[in-house]
């Protein structure tokens, strides 16, 4: 009877120990934001970084796609940005997205360059929690007067924008 007891308090204590998990180490989505000052569909020398531009994560069911979770950040006085995500997202898509710029002349999100996808699992040998988001950029509303010389620094003209 007292072995039966001891057994029983051990899987007990075994059922306590295994319920009680330490806090998760989160992942962070880190990245930076922005401006197009030439139009062009891409970072230039000429771009500027947004400080103040929010920025979301958004985890949608890979089926579905229903948004499953989401976690909001702002960028810093360098444009860029750190949002933490508590838990592994398994299957699901996740999105770092534009959501707005405070800068006026600056405010649309360019096409293309409003999201990017994050992978936030560890289910796929990636060690570090850290992920990094393409460059997320907002299109000024008109383009700087010395972006013929930027264009002419990646050999391209104007004509091909």
């Amino acid at each position: 009877m007292a072995k039966q007891m001891l057994l029983l308090a051990l899987l007990l204590l075994l059922t306590i120990v295994s319920a009680v998990r330490p806090p998760a180490d989160p992942y962070s989505v880190e990245g930076r934001v922005y401006c197009d000052t030439c139009q062009c569909g891409f970072e230039t020398s000429a771009s500027t970084y947004v400080a103040g531009a929010k920025v979301t994560v958004e985890c949608k069911d890979r089926h579905s796609q229903e948004l499953m979770h989401t976690a909001e950040g702002i960028t810093d006085k360098t444009g860029r940005f750190k949002i933490y995500i508590k838990e592994d997202q398994g299957e699901r898509v996740c999105d770092a997205v534009l959501v707005s710029s405070p800068q006026k002349n600056c405010q649309f999100a360019d096409p293309g360059r409003d999201r990017s996808r994050v992978i936030l699992t560890s289910y796929n040998g990636m060690m570090s929690k850290r992920r990094f988001a393409n460059a997320l950029g907002f299109v000024k509303d008109q383009p700087l007067a010395n972006c013929a010389q930027v264009l002419q620094q990646y050999h391209l003209n104007e004509d091909q924008f």
